[in-house]
């Protein structure tokens, strides 16, 4: 069985993480290409594509937490250091997805496809054009720039060395009595 589950938790960490980890670092580069191009569709369809990889497949990475557990407790590791500290950084990896990445792709994609605002009377021409009325919740919709695109980038980042730190500690399992 243990070998099932392993299988079964490698499969699902390609099939999930892959798609998650290659889809947010391409959001910030695309993000620039829209904001250079206010005009050009192709750069906020690709952000929404984008947007729906990270958000859909990173629901299916729960697959690999699940069948992760189940490999774990079939090879009795569940209290080796290697894993605990796995464990951790899958669950911080999570929280960066879930509290930094995908909120500000939503609004930066919210942003880009607010309609722009009209100039109040008595504006000065351009005055006001960082943010747009209309929102989600009739809020007012700051305008992304070359900021969100860097912040997003740095996340980005930061989420992928957490999986490269999981996937080299799944392999090396420092203390492994099995000489992998």
């Amino acid at each position: 069985m243990t070998k099932l589950f392993l299988v079964l938790h490698v499969l699902a960490a390609i099939v999930a993480v892959g798609p998650v980890t290659v889809a947010a670092s391409m959001f910030p580069r695309v993000l620039r290409e829209a904001l250079a191009a206010p005009g050009d569709a192709r750069p906020v369809t690709t952000l929404r594509t984008l947007h729906r990889i990270c958000r859909v497949y990173g629901g299916l990475g729960i697959a690999v937490v699940v069948f992760g557990f189940a490999t774990a407790s079939s090879m009795d590791v569940l209290g080796s250091v290697w894993l605990i500290v796995s464990i951790a950084l899958t669950f911080l990896a999570a929280v960066i997805l879930l509290v930094l990445l995908l909120p500000r792709q939503e609004e930066a994609l919210a942003a880009l496809t607010a309609p722009a605002p009209a100039p109040a009377a008595g504006d000065v021409a351009g005055a006001g054009a960082a943010e747009a009325g209309g929102g989600a919740g009739g809020g007012v919709v700051v305008r992304p720039d070359a900021r969100t695109s860097v912040l997003l980038g740095a996340y980005t980042g930061v989420f992928n060395v957490l999986w490269a730190t999981v996937t080299v500690l799944m392999i090396v399992r420092p203390g492994s009595t099995t000489g992998a």
